[in-house]
């Protein structure tokens, strides 16, 4: 991934009373689901720990997190895919990491809370993850998303996913890793996401990305969560601390409503006011942090038919390209390469590939999780 130069995000700081006066916080409501808790100091010996690892000590205190962990975001760690897939190596990654995030980067640990080697094997990375995984009440602040740092547990994955699949042992790895987490912390396998899904960087990688509804698949299964327990649709919580494509098609979106923002990826106090004015307007809970909840998205985005132009089609248009649909260009026209983008989309993730951007199409197009992706296959 990308390494971002900020590794505490500012609700983590504010919540947690480390820097300026505790703001009340509105939260996404989350779905109810089958995730039941696991018991505290269960059997995680299949995880490296630091200490097993050889890790250095962090350079500061390890803090955690006021906030309640309510997603997992997935990364591939733009990290050579190497072929040898041993114990050995996936220490040595483990060293290289944290060398980079802490001598290049100037963190005061490894980045993200865990590791896959692409030989499968699972290690700690900064430290007491591990630890706060076993107890499941509090997580570690970590700096693998800023915005995100304080209430996602994130995950990184040896090698670089642009043209190539993660290799099964990886896959397999990351879905038992995923598995406990939400155990633990009481989430869901609709709770996973990508990086990119809330920054702007090419990670996970296009062809990992598309692992994503099969990988939430396995993890329901490992969960017991029925398909029909999983809501209809799950939105990425996106709010004013995060950044990137999906803030930008909610900015091309709002432009479509009349609201004169910058479409540029950035959520500035322009696209914070806006999304407060279309929460009132539309009798919504006005988020004191601007997060487009549910409902803000599904009033917010219409459901375009295969003649649809103008800035809707842009939205989608911009975010296909970002996710790999290198023939879609960004013209406003609902053309074919258009449509075919998002009949392709569309069966990835269970929906009927009839190329209407529906509310559910939608969900899928920005990152978001459908119920029709757990169906069996």
């Amino acid at each position: 991934m990308p390494f971002d130069q900020h590794e505490l995000d500012r609700r983590t700081l504010l919540r947690a009373g480390l820097g300026a006066a505790a703001v009340a916080v509105v939260g996404t409501e989350l779905a109810a689901g089958t995730a039941a808790q696991a018991a505290p100091g269960a059997d995680l010996d299949w995880i490296i720990g630091c200490d097993d690892w050889g890790a250095r000590p962090p350079a500061s205190t390890i803090q955690l997190s006021g906030n309640t962990t309510n997603k997992i975001i997935v990364h591939h760690m733009a990290f050579p895919n190497v072929t040898d897939y041993s114990r050995d190596q996936a220490l040595r990654l483990a060293r290289s990491c944290q060398d980079l995030h802490m001598d290049g980067n100037g963190w005061a640990d490894t980045g993200q809370h865990f590791t896959v080697s692409r030989g499968g094997y699972v290690l700690e990375g900064r430290h007491r993850s591990l630890e706060t995984l076993r107890e499941g009440r509090q997580q570690v602040v970590a700096a693998h998303c800023p915005g995100e740092n304080g209430n996602a547990i994130g995950i990184e994955n040896e090698g670089t996913y642009v043209t190539e699949t993660p290799p099964a042992a990886l896959l397999d790895s990351l879905t038992r890793l995923c598995v406990t987490i939400c155990q633990r912390y009481g989430l869901h396998a609709h709770d996973i996401f990508g990086h990119w899904d809330f920054r702007a960087t090419d990670c996970p990688g296009i062809l990992f990305y598309r692992e994503f509804p099969a990988l939430r698949r396995r993890v329901a299964a490992g969960l017991g969560t029925p398909a029909g327990d999983v809501p209809a649709r799950r939105w990425p919580d996106i709010w004013r601390f995060v950044g990137g494509p999906v803030v930008q098609v909610a900015q091309y979106l709002l432009n479509f409503r009349g609201y004169a923002v910058p479409v540029n990826g950035v959520f500035d106090a322009a696209t914070v006011a806006a999304v407060q004015d279309w929460q009132a307007r539309n009798g919504l809970p006005v988020d004191v942090d601007a997060t487009l909840t549910g409902p803000t998205w599904e009033t917010l985005a219409p459901e375009l038919a295969k003649d649809a132009t103008g800035l809707p089609v842009k939205a989608v248009q911009y975010i296909l390209r970002n996710k790999g649909y290198a023939d879609v260009t960004v013209t406003g026209t609902y053309d074919q390469p258009t449509m075919k983008a998002v009949q392709d989309l569309q069966r990835l993730h269970g929906l009927t590939p009839n190329g209407k951007v529906s509310t559910s199409t939608w969900c899928a197009v920005v990152g978001g999780v459908v119920r029709q992706a757990f169906a069996a296959r």
